[in-house]
């Protein structure tokens, strides 16, 4: 039962999440007995690459055609078929995004594969192929039976905790057959946010809702944010009136976030921003409203005025530094 897991790259280097959903495999492989090749597709660094190893992947395959530097999901599929009918694999592993929802969706229809999103946990081999899947938004959690012959499996980011070791994995060069009719879509440009922490990957997250007032009050989260080492986000109502850039917003129809730490500044809490929070491993919520709906979801509370205690969290946080 050969492992393939499908790798995004980031700025040359590996995501998080792709190397917890390699380190997921790495745990697979040993119930299995049996070995984890990593795919890399884009431009990066072989010392990069190799680091793959240090979560369990034995070997990592780059393909590093220049015509797959730009994220292309049919083309991506694509090479995820060549790498699973090359390597034999029977477990296809990827960490849950929106790229990988595309690319596993088009290469599960070539291979017959079954997909089960949002996993959470090892399989049970015990009585067959058995997994378990964060549903509702989190909210439930639902146990698949997986029978097909091949098996793609979508790891919730941040459910994983992975172990580093000193292992080094052999990074070899993987040129698949590219068809141009590969690339009738052509991504002309990519922009994203500088200077900052990654939302979707953070560890730690800093979120501002109506509370802070206005976008000239959003310096002291700010603060915090940088102290911490944070990603800043917001609530839907703050994007909306343009207080804060639209990539930051959180929620059912934003960005969904699984951080260690979750910082909710001035948010009342509405059930559609919690289906975007509700995976983070502590929320702390910060609100003058002690009835505010977001305390009930809430790890620690603080009932206070954001603007008196976010410049004291942000003193503590240096002078523990």
């Amino acid at each position: 039962m050969a492992i393939l897991v499908f790798t995004e790259i980031a700025d040359g280097a590996i995501k998080k999440s792709s190397l917890e959903a390699i380190y997921y495999g790495s745990q697979v492989a040993e119930k299995t007995g049996t070995s984890v090749t990593a795919l890399a597709i884009g431009k990066a660094d072989g010392a990069e690459l190799a680091i793959a190893g240090n979560y369990g992947a034995s070997k990592v395959l780059h393909a590093n055609d220049t015509k797959l530097e730009l994220p292309n999901s049919m083309a991506y599929a694509k090479v995820l078929v060549e790498a699973a009918n090359t390597t034999g694999a029977k477990v296809i592993i990827t960490a849950k995004s929106s790229l990988a929802d595309a690319v596993t969706a088009r290469a599960a229809g070539t291979l017959k594969a079954a997909v089960v999103g949002n996993v959470v946990e090892l399989p049970d081999l015990s009585n067959g192929f058995k997994v378990k899947r964060s549903i509702f938004t989190g909210k439930a959690f639902a146990d698949v039976n997986v029978k097909s012959d091949i098996k793609v499996l979508a790891i919730k980011k941040n459910a994983v905790n992975p172990v580093e070791s000193s292992n080094s994995a052999t990074v070899e060069a993987f040129t698949p057959a590219l068809s141009d009719n590969l690339f009738t879509a052509k991504v002309t440009e990519t922009v994203k946010a500088t200077g900052t922490v990654s939302l979707p990957e953070a560890d730690l997250v800093v979120s501002g809702g109506r509370g802070m007032k206005g976008p000239e009050h959003w310096q002291p989260l700010l603060d915090l944010a940088d102290a911490l080492g944070a990603a800043t986000a917001c609530s839907k109502p703050v994007s909306d009136l343009d207080w804060r850039p639209h990539h930051e917003h959180v929620g059912q129809t934003g960005v969904k976030v699984s951080p260690n730490l979750y910082i909710a500044c001035g948010i009342s809490g509405a059930i559609q921003h919690l289906a975007g929070v509700n995976s983070s491993k502590i929320i702390v919520v910060i609100n003058k409203d002690a009835d505010a709906p977001f305390f009930k979801a809430a790890d620690y509370g603080i009932v206070g005025d954001v603007f008196d205690v976010l410049p004291k969290l942000t003193k503590a946080v240096k002078e523990l530094k």
